[in-house]
């Protein structure tokens, strides 16, 4: 939503998250009393009040942490800092740190609690200025991908077992799209005199390497990026086409290899979209299994909710990129300018500065 105020200027967006993250503000001291005094509250306040895995905090207290900046005169500061003392304490992590879950097996590493829990750590860095949260992340970033990034193909695995001597790399979509848009949202803060900014951004730039080259001929990704016969899922699209649209804006990526890459992502994510606004083809919550039919046969649903804020993200930062690079066709392929390209018949040749 807040990208979509910044792309289009539409105020709305803001006032719908203020509005949210407010009423939760207000009413959390309210469910916390009725809690107290009858033992049952609604699901969703008690996963505010009470997390119980990362899923429940890490994206909703970098959430708050952002809305934090536009609405100084509410206090976040009892929810953030609660979300955080689950992050910080209470989550399970393996001996040197790594978050951690006790299922399927015991001390297994999903992809998916990169997002889930360190985009706001580095969001917290960012707040409070303290280093070590940046440097928390960083190393959180650095022991996911030492265990679950496959070099050969630029991929990671979406899940690893302490006491497996071998791992079945199955290289779901949206699990990767996790590990960039953490990525992503890490380098968004991360200091440029970082000692390590220059790791991650590396890291950033071979993970887009990889997806990028599984992009199929529609500009879908697969369910599983290296399986050609899975489906085409839609939010692993849309979050690949926000990291390399936002890697692009930001000067991160160049906008000749990854422009194209990320406008043919697009146009395959807006078909998706129904005239009712609801978008189509996202897989439904996954665990984690070591066998390939699990991933082949998980369903599509429109009301699977991740599919909503990747299509926003990726659209919001299309129309940015859209507005600082000049895309043209050219002997029949997508190319992109920095500058505004006027010649009205095919590009062959560069003379200095100018094309011709």
């Amino acid at each position: 939503m807040l990208k979509a105020a910044q792309a289009t200027g539409d105020v709305r967006y803001i006032r719908y998250v203020t509005d949210r993250l407010s009423f939760l503000a207000r009413e959390a001291l309210r469910f916390k009393q009725l809690m107290k005094d009858q033992g049952v509250i609604d699901k969703q306040m008690k996963q505010l009040l009470h997390p119980e895995a990362l899923d429940d905090a890490g994206s909703m207290c970098a959430a708050f942490i952002k809305a934090r900046r536009l609405a100084p005169e509410v206090d976040f500061s009892s929810i953030i800092s609660n979300y955080m003392q689950f992050i910080e304490h209470k989550e399970h992590r393996l001996s040197d740190g790594t978050f951690a879950r006790m299922r399927p097996q015991a001390n297994t590493l999903w992809l998916d609690d990169m997002y889930m829990a360190i985009p706001a750590i580095a969001q917290m860095g960012s707040l409070t200025g303290e280093n070590r949260y940046f440097d928390e992340a960083v190393k959180q970033i650095r022991q996911f991908s030492n265990r679950m990034f496959v070099p050969e193909k630029k991929l990671y695995m979406h899940g690893w077992v302490e006491e497996a001597d071998t791992h079945t790399a199955f290289h779901w979509g949206r699990a990767n799209g996790w590990a960039l848009l953490t990525l992503t949202e890490v380098l968004d803060v991360l200091p440029a005199g970082h000692p390590d900014r220059n790791e991650v951004l590396q890291q950033y730039r071979e993970h887009v390497k990889g997806i990028a080259s599984c992009q199929s001929s529609e500009g879908f990704w697969h369910q599983l990026l290296d399986r050609n016969d899975s489906y085409l899922e839609t939010s692993a699209t849309a979050i690949f086409v926000y990291c390399i649209a936002h890697g692009i804006n930001q000067g991160w990526l160049n906008p000749i290899s990854y422009g194209p890459v990320a406008q043919l992502g697009w146009s395959a994510v807006a078909s998706c979209i129904s005239e009712k606004g609801q978008v189509k083809g996202t897989c439904v919550g996954t665990g984690m299994a070591f066998d390939p039919a699990y991933y082949y046969y998980r369903p599509v649903n429109v009301y699977a909710a991740h599919g909503y804020g990747p299509t926003l993200l990726a659209g919001s930062e299309i129309i940015m990129m859209l507005q600082n690079f000049y895309p043209r066709m050219n002997d029949s392929a997508v190319q992109y300018y920095r500058s505004q390209q006027k010649a009205a018949t095919p590009i062959f040749g560069v003379d200095g500065k100018e094309y011709r």
